[in-house]
């Protein structure tokens, strides 16, 4: 039934359910909204509670009566920005539901302030003070569109992408240079707006045309029967503008080769409905060539003014487009036409929330993008085609879907480039696009979809003394087999699909479900006992000549490597009983290895120390231990610095930060050079910035980076599949880096040509690169 504040009535006609939609409202701490005329934005920062392991190098796996520890937590709290999109007409009932599930009282919410752009900032100014009782900030819409625009550029991976309507695939991300300005933003709404961005606090509206969104809306609704918006879209979907547009060869016969126009260029838009009968005029027709009319109009205009400002990257937004693909397509044709390919159409997964977020950033310290990096949550993000399933909105006769975005901030502060990438701008981590792979992407989503049982086992396994631990594993597994079939139908919702990609949605979906760190019993295990070989290890080592003593070290950072309970081969040799170090070293690739550099690297050592290493590492257990300390300690001994680079956040059976800095203090009771080399400040751990098995340089802590730069690292060394063959290969930088890694995956090395039963080697060193 419709309710009635002041002289004006709004319609009420869904009850919004406590689903995924409007998530944490409990914590909600600071509001704002972006009210179109069709689609309203509401954004909205929260406090989110989560489990988190406390290290600790005197707790142990096992009691004296070989029973399970309860791994120590506490509960912490992290920030989240949510953004939730829905029609405009449904806003009264979306109010009720944020206001009944508020927890702060009416009388605490009076004293708070609501920031609110777009033309409904006026429209619903009462009914927002009346049902939520806040006060009402209003904020200019141009501003707030470029603010968000900017937030979005810095933090959102893959957020740019250009459409190709009949490319495979059709949807293309593009690396995003570290320095995203100067651009143009062109925002299609009623009208067009053309915003030129020079900084963060330098833009001006350079120009624009009054023929936008609503001119279509407006003639569409005189030349049609289209009761709405996207109603005309869909019905300029089946048209056929060529019956009614005059194109180039209507006129010429065929192509104009004196002026080099092409036969099927329109010469004239509606150009052939003046001598068409009434009665064969399709309304799908109209539609279509009417959508071409406008967008070609936007696009020339736009190509125009990027190329008078010498302006390369146009970015366009507003609800025109809502990344309708026939919108998007026409768009991108008229700016690439017009420029004659100098000038490409750009657009952004998360347009429509432009406006939302740049009126939440008004006054929001928490997201000072001088402090702090965020990042989306897969868990909690709807798709780029559509709402994912779990979004829609019961108790109406017609399905009602919400879009939602989630961010979440980085706890280590703001993430950089690495500074020693060669060229940042180019560079991309993933070494496989599985959006153009069909076959690697059915492979890959099959794999994680079937090792699912394994996660759900280990992550109960990790909370033995939780009674809800079964059910929450349980939930996880769904709300992850739900993104995995949702991706084999829209393989670029997430922007690129990619193996990091599908282990970062996973690992989201863990912490959603409060699993933080589901091997925490098993790398604490793998720890002790490695650590009980090392002295012998070191004392094995130190009895080699120089040049064995370099290459057996190699080797062994190889065969700790074999140690992954990420890798389904690799977790299976684990699993039978005895399997140690040296029988890791039996299933290495024999010499030569798949990419085998060793004696690159030898001759370079023998022309003496580097000055300062960053060692990226993977696994806990043998790996660090056996495998990377000592490797290590051979860097130091020559007089070479290292900083040991770990995961901020745990994944799979990565070390993490906090485990290295306690690990490293117990080798150092064991190895004297370990321990000097601490104590003289020559070894240290930093945090990486990452939470993922993989390794983005595009996104390390500003200290580790800045540690890099003061201590002049001149070798970078990576280590692990995650981090050297799904991401990495091929990455060039301005030092010399050694890429070493384990393929323990039978389907990828028969991909890389070897049919060999063990497990090939890359062994990949690479001399600086001069720019």
């Amino acid at each position: 039934m419709p309710s009635t504040i002041g002289d004006k009535t709004y319609s009420k006609s869904i009850e919004l359910p406590e689903t995924e939609v409007f998530r944490n409202l409990k914590n909600a701490k600071r509001f704002a909204m972006d009210i179109g005329g069709s689609l309203t934005k509401i954004a909205y920062y929260s406090t989110v509670p989560y489990r988190k392991v406390l290290y600790n190098k005197d707790q142990k796996t096992l009691d004296s009566e070989g029973q399970e520890v309860n791994p120590k937590y506490e509960v912490s709290q992290g920030d989240r920005l949510h953004f939730v999109k829905f029609e405009t007409k449904y806003i009264e009932t979306c109010l009720d539901f944020l206001q009944q599930n508020l927890v702060a009282s009416a009388d605490v919410m009076k004293e708070k302030k609501i920031k609110v752009t777009g033309g409904g900032a006026y429209k619903y100014a009462d009914l927002l003070q009346e049902k939520l009782g806040l006060t009402v900030d209003k904020e200019e819409e141009m501003t707030c569109l470029i603010e968000g625009c900017n937030f979005l550029l810095k933090n959102i991976h893959d957020e740019v992408f250009i459409y190709q309507r009949h490319g495979n695939p059709e949807y293309r991300f593009p690396n995003v240079d570290p320095c995203i300005f100067p651009y143009l933003l062109v925002n299609i709404g009623s009208g067009v707006s053309i915003m030129k961005v020079e900084a963060e606090d330098r833009y001006e509206r350079i120009g624009g045309t009054a023929t936008g969104g609503g001119t279509f809306w407006g003639l569409g609704k005189l030349l049609t029967k289209a009761k709405g918006f996207d109603e005309l879209l869909a019905l300029a979907e089946r048209g056929d503008h060529r019956k009614i547009d005059m194109l180039v060869k209507d006129i010429y016969g065929g192509d104009c080769t004196s002026l080099g126009l092409p036969g099927d260029l329109i010469a004239s838009s509606f150009g052939k409905a003046a001598q068409a009968a009434p009665e064969s005029i399709q309304e799908a027709d109209l539609a279509r060539s009417l959508l071409f009319a406008i967008s070609n109009d936007i696009g020339q205009i736009a190509s125009l003014y990027a190329m008078m400002h010498g302006l390369k990257k146009v970015y366009f937004g507003g609800y025109f487009l809502r990344n309708h693909p026939l919108s998007m397509h026409t768009v991108s044709f008229a700016i690439n036409y017009w420029s004659r390919g100098q000038v490409q159409g750009l657009f952004l997964r998360h347009e429509g929330y432009l406006g939302a977020i740049g009126a939440f950033l008004k006054g929001a310290e928490e997201c000072d993008a001088d402090k702090y990096s965020w990042s989306e949550n897969y868990a909690g993000s709807s798709g780029l085609q559509s709402p994912l399933p779990g979004h829609k909105l019961p108790s109406l006769p017609v399905a009602v879907n919400v879009d939602q975005l989630e961010m979440d901030r980085i706890d280590q502060g703001v993430l950089v480039y690495c500074p020693l990438l060669d060229e940042p701008a180019s560079y991309i981590p993933d070494m496989v696009d599985l959006t153009e792979d069909s076959e690697a992407r059915q492979y890959w989503l099959e794999c994680f979809e079937e090792s699912l049982d394994k996660f759900v086992s280990q992550a109960i396994k990790s909370q033995p003394h939780s009674a809800d631990a079964p059910a929450r594993a349980q939930k996880f597994k769904e709300k992850y087999i739900s993104r995995l079939q949702y991706l084999k139908q829209h393989p670029c919702a997430f922007g690129n699909l990619t193996v990091r990609s599908l282990l970062d949605t996973r690992e989201h979906c863990l912490n959603e479900v409060d699993f933080p760190d589901p091997y925490l019993q098993q790398k604490q295990m793998e720890n002790e006992a490695a650590l009980l070989l090392l002295s012998d290890h070191l004392a094995e080592l130190d009895a080699l000549p120089g040049r064995q003593k370099y290459e057996t070290a190699a080797t062994n950072l190889l065969a700790g490597n074999v140690f992954d309970w990420g890798a389904k081969e690799a977790a299976a040799l684990m699993q039978i009983p005895g399997f140690g170090f040296q029988q890791a070293l039996a299933h290495l690739q024999k010499r030569p290895w798949f990419i085998d550099h060793v004696e690159d690297w030898l001759v370079r050592l023998e022309e003496g120390p580097h000055r300062c290493a960053a060692i990226f590492v993977d696994n806990s257990g043998m790996d660090v231990i056996l495998g990377v300390l000592p490797f290590a300690r051979e860097l130091l001994n020559r007089g070479t610095k290292v900083i040991l680079c770990a995961n901020s956040k745990p994944a799979l059976n990565d070390v993490t930060y906090s485990e290295l800095v306690l690990l490293l203090e117990q080798a150092a009771l064991i190895s004297k050079d370990l321990s000097c080399a601490l104590e003289e400040g020559r070894l240290w751990v930093m945090d990486s910035g990452q939470a993922s098995p993989c390794l983005d340089l595009g996104r390390i802590t500003r200290s580790l980076a800045d540690a890099m730069i003061s201590n002049q690292v001149d070798l970078v060394v990576i280590e692990g599949m995650g981090r050297v063959i799904h991401t990495n290969l091929h990455a060039k930088f301005k030092c010399d880096v050694l890429k070493v890694a384990v393929i323990k995956n039978r389907w990828l090395a028969k991909r890389f040509g070897e049919q060999e039963d063990t497990f090939p080697v890359v062994f990949q060193f690479e001399r600086k690169t001069e720019s």
